[in-house]
C-alpha cells in the first residue's frame, strides 16, 4: 500500500483560473517567447544557408520525437498530464533550455581553459561544462511547472513525465542545431549526408540514454520534494539534489572522455563504450521511475478496490490496470477472443476505469472521504457503500460531506459499465490478463533478447556509419 501523502489527489484542468494573476505565468511565457524568437533567428539563418539540410533536420528529429512523446506521455496511464503543460515543458527544453544551455556551456568551457589548461577544456570540458548548464536549466523547466500548475504534480512519477519531457524537447532542438552545425563544419555546401550521420550518432546511438533519462531523474526529484510535504524539508530537499546530482552523474558519465582511447577500436570499441556509458545510466532510471510508478498505480488501484463493485473492476482487472505490460497483455488477450473490436473495448474500458480513479482522488482531496491514502475505506452512510448511489445504481447520488454531487464520479461509473455491457455483447466479459507460468523468467528472457537485438542494430549502424 502506498505511503500517506506519496501521491496527493489530482486535480482537474491543466492551470488554475489564478494562473494568470502569478508572476511566474509570465516570467514563464516571456522566457518561452525570448527563446522562440532565437531558436526562430536560427533556423532563418540556416535555411538561408542550407535550406534542404536544415528542412531534413528538422523533419528527421520532429519524427524522431513522435514515439518518445507517445511512451513519455503514456507513463502516466492512470493519471495522464494535460496536453498543454506537456507542451510547455517541451518548448521549455526545447526553446529556453536550449537558448541558455548552447552560449552558457560554451562560456563555462573557456572559463574551465582559462582556470585549468585549454588542454584539460578540450578533454574534460564537455563532461563539466555540458552537465552543469544544461542539466541546471532543464531542471528549473520543471520547477516552472510546478510554479504555474502545482496541482498538476501530485506524485514523483509526475514530476519525472515533465522532467523527461523537457529534457526531450532539448534533445530534440540540439540535435537540429549539431545536424546543422555539421554541415558548416563540412563546408561542402548544402549536402544531407552530414545530417543523417549526425542523426543516427546522436538520435539512436546516444538518443536512448541522453536527456529524456536525465530529465527524468531530476524531475522525479522534484515531484518528491513537492509531494512528500509528510516529511521534514530538509529531506525532501535532499532526495531532490541526490536525484539532481544522479543526472549530472549519469551526464558527466556519457560525456567523459574515458574510454575514446581505449584498446578496442572502430565498431566494437564504440559499441563497448555505449555499453559501458550508456546501459547503467539507463538501467537505474529505468528501475526508480518503474518504482514511482508503481507507487502511483497502487493508490489509484487501491480507490477502485475499495468500491468493491465488480461491475467496475474485478480482481483480475485491478491487477492489470496497475501495470503497463499487464494492460497491453489484457488487450493482446481480447484481440485474441475477440478480435480488434475486443481489444479496442478493453483499452475503453481501462480508460474509463482510469479516470473514475482520478476522479475518486479529486473527490477525495474535496473532502468526501471516499478514500484515505491511508487506507481508510469508503462507506455510505449504511457502511457498505451502497449510501453513495442512487436507486439507479450509477452513483449519481454521490455527494460530499458538504452536499456538493461529484457528477464526475458518476459520469465515468456510467462509462465503465457502458464499456462492461459491450464487452459482454462481445462474449469476452473481463479485461483481464492472462494466467502467465514463468512470468518472470520469461520477462529476464524477453529483456535479454530485445537488449541484443538493439545492440546487433546498433553495431551494424556504427559500422555503416565506418565506426565513427
Amino acid at each position: 500500500m502506498s505511503e500517506p501523502n506519496e501521491v496527493l489527489p489530482a486535480r482537474e484542468g491543466a492551470l488554475s483560473r489564478g494562473a494568470l494573476l502569478l508572476p511566474a505565468f509570465w516570467v514563464l511565457a516571456v522566457l518561452l517567447a525570448v527563446g522562440a524568437v532565437r531558436m526562430t533567428v536560427f533556423l532563418r539563418e540556416s535555411v538561408t544557408s542550407y535550406p534542404v539540410a536544415t528542412v531534413v533536420a528538422v523533419v528527421l528529429f520532429a519524427l524522431y520525437a513522435v514515439p518518445f512523446w507517445i511512451f513519455v506521455g503514456g507513463l502516466d496511464f492512470l493519471e495522464r498530464e494535460p496536453r498543454t503543460l506537456l507542451a510547455t515543458a517541451f518548448a521549455w527544453g526545447a526553446l529556453v533550455a536550449t537558448a541558455v544551455a548552447i552560449p552558457g556551456a560554451g562560456a563555462l568551457h573557456n572559463v574551465l581553459a582559462k582556470l585549468v589548461s585549454p588542454e584539460f577544456a578540450a578533454s574534460w570540458g564537455a563532461a563539466i561544462a555540458g552537465p552543469t548548464i544544461e542539466e541546471t536549466v532543464k531542471v528549473l523547466g520543471v520547477f516552472a511547472i510546478v510554479l504555474v500548475a502545482a496541482g498538476q504534480v501530485n506524485s514523483p512519477l509526475d514530476g519525472a513525465v515533465y522532467g523527461a519531457m523537457v529534457g526531450l524537447g532539448f534533445q530534440v532542438a540540439e540535435d537540429v542545431v549539431f545536424a546543422v552545425n555539421a554541415v558548416a563544419v563540412e563546408g561542402q555546401g548544402d549536402r544531407v549526408s552530414p545530417v543523417v550521420i549526425t542523426f543516427f550518432l546522436r538520435g539512436f546511438l546516444a538518443g536512448l540514454w541522453s536527456h529524456t533519462l536525465f530529465g527524468a531523474l531530476a524531475g522525479l526529484g522534484v515531484g518528491y520534494l513537492v509531494v512528500r510535504t509528510d516529511r521534514p524539508l530538509f529531506r525532501r530537499a535532499g532526495i531532490a539534489l541526490l536525484a539532481f546530482a544522479g543526472s549530472w552523474a549519469c551526464h558527466f558519465l556519457w560525456n567523459t572522455p574515458i574510454l575514446l582511447d581505449g584498446p578496442v577500436e572502430g565498431a566494437l570499441g564504440v559499441l563497448l563504450i555505449l555499453v559501458i556509458k550508456g546501459i547503467p545510466p539507463l538501467l537505474l532510471i529505468a528501475y526508480v521511475v518503474r518504482a514511482a510508478h508503481g507507487r502511483e498505480a497502487e493508490y489509484y488501484v487501491s480507490l477502485l478496490a475499495d468500491l468493491n463493485d465488480p461491475e467496475i473492476a474485478t480482481e483480475a482487472e485491478l491487477r492489470a490496470l496497475g501495470s503497463g505490460t499487464r494492460r497491453a497483455a489484457a488487450r493482446g488477450y481480447a484481440h485474441g477472443q475477440a478480435g480488434i473490436r475486443g481489444r479496442r473495448a478493453v483499452r475503453r474500458l481501462q480508460q474509463a476505469q482510469a479516470r473514475l480513479a482520478v476522479s475518486l482522488s479529486r473527490a477525495n482531496g474535496d473532502g468526501t472521504g471516499l478514500r484515505g491514502a491511508d487506507g481508510s475505506e469508503l462507506r455510505g452512510a449504511d457502511g457498505d457503500g451502497a449510501g453513495f448511489r442512487e436507486a439507479d445504481g450509477d452513483g449519481a447520488g454521490l455527494r460530499a460531506n458538504g452536499g456538493g454531487t461529484t457528477a464526475e464520479v458518476a459520469r465515468w461509473k456510467r462509462e465503465v459499465r457502458a464499456q462492461r455491457v459491450r464487452l459482454r455483447r462481445l462474449r469476452h466479459p473481463e479485461a483481464r490478463a492472462p494466467e502467465e507460468r514463468g512470468g518472470t523468467v520469461r520477462g529476464i528472457f524477453t529483456a535479454t533478447g530485445a537488449v541484443g537485438l538493439l545492440m546487433m542494430v546498433v553495431w551494424a549502424a556504427i559500422a555503416a556509419l565506418g565506426g565513427r
